[in-house]
């Protein structure tokens, strides 16, 4: 129509939001929560990539098929085993966690994805996976890939005090939550310290590896801040309530876009959904492993949240619980309103 907007088409593979995780150890039921939450809030169709040790794939499998049918259908998922295309497996396998540095071979492995979601197993959606899914319309043209800083202050960042290696900006950032347009890593050519012209995502990974391996501390993450510092062109750095960890909180309250507009992820790392260190952590946590797929959001959820966050008080992060409520509550609030609508929409009759 004349005077009408065109809308950039979407690459196909955008029919479906990509969300990829890796799980080994004991990791099973804590990704099996992060998916949950996922599944709970978001209106588009989600495509999980999961990433896992043999013996967990058929525990997978068994605990998704227990999931009612009214949420199955709203997502797909493959289930893959570690695989490393480059250098030492072994070696890759030991560096930091477990298989942690499988999300570095993701450009390489899924060739036919364009876009990806990934979040380590210790991330909790609070809500729709949509509003981060759309963070990749607001990539410029050398941005390939979106990350949080690492820390809000550079005087007690980890990076800014400790780091033996070159990192992305003054605080670093964290790869618990990274958003990847994956057509772009697999065809830039990255600027690096080791040879003058520029070398391709895979290309670089193991040499990378090699030169840093006495120097890096936290892994793969310290493998992307390296990258990231040679090619800072190519990161979109997103809001810290994309990726809200214990740091926000327990050195009094860090995180302004927190404060402002609540948590949208939550990054419970250091294992705090399962101590009691950060009783926040694990109220969230707790809660949404313990709903019932099927019953009211805020009569099972919510409410249970609420009361549960009335023990945490004497905490530094408790301190401030409409950090932790305000996004959740707008999320199922919204949830609410389009199941009343599609309710109401699928019972009216002329």
């Amino acid at each position: 129509k004349p005077g009408e907007q065109k809308h950039p088409k979407e690459p196909s593979s955008w029919q479906c939001m990509h969300l990829a995780v890796v799980a080994c150890g004991d990791r099973l039921e804590e990704t099996l929560i992060m998916l949950k939450s996922a599944v709970l809030f978001s209106n588009r169709r989600l495509c999980f990539h999961i990433f896992a040790e043999d013996s967990l794939k058929p525990e997978f499998e068994k605990k998704l098929k227990e999931w009612p049918s009214s949420y199955t259908k709203k997502f797909d998922y493959t289930i893959y085993p570690i695989t490393f295309s480059v250098g030492n497996a072994q070696e890759w396998k030991k560096l930091f966690k477990p298989c942690a540095a499988q999300r570095l071979f993701l450009p390489v492995i899924l060739k036919d994805v364009d876009s990806l979601l990934y979040v380590d197993t210790d991330v909790l959606f609070l809500r729709p996976i949509d509003d981060i899914w759309h963070i990749l319309t607001q990539f410029n043209s050398t941005q390939l890939a979106a990350m949080a800083p690492e820390h809000e202050i550079p005087k007690i960042g980890w990076y800014s005090r400790f780091a033996r290696h070159p990192y992305y900006g003054t605080t670093g950032v964290n790869s618990g939550v990274m958003l990847m347009n994956l057509t772009r890593i697999r065809n830039t050519q990255f600027k690096n310290s080791m040879i003058p012209t520029g070398l391709t995502w895979e290309e670089m990974l193991y040499p990378l590896y090699q030169k840093y391996k006495n120097y890096i501390t936290w892994g793969d993450q310290d493998l992307l801040n390296i990258i990231f510092y040679f090619n800072p062109e190519c990161l979109y750095v997103f809001p810290c309530q994309w990726n809200y960890r214990p740091d926000h909180c327990m050195y009094g309250s860090n995180c302004k876009g927190a404060e402002e507009e609540g948590v949208s992820v939550l990054h419970g790392n250091r294992g705090v959904y399962h101590d009691d260190k950060q009783p926040t952590f694990k109220a969230l946590y707790e809660v949404i492993r313990d709903f019932p797929f099927e019953d009211n959001l805020f009569q099972s959820l919510y409410y249970p949240l609420q009361s549960k966050f009335l023990d945490t008080v004497h905490t530094l992060c408790g301190r401030i619980p409409q950090v932790f409520l305000k996004q959740i509550e707008k999320t199922m609030k919204k949830v609410y309103e389009n199941r009343v609508i599609v309710y109401l929409g699928a019972n009216h009759r002329y």
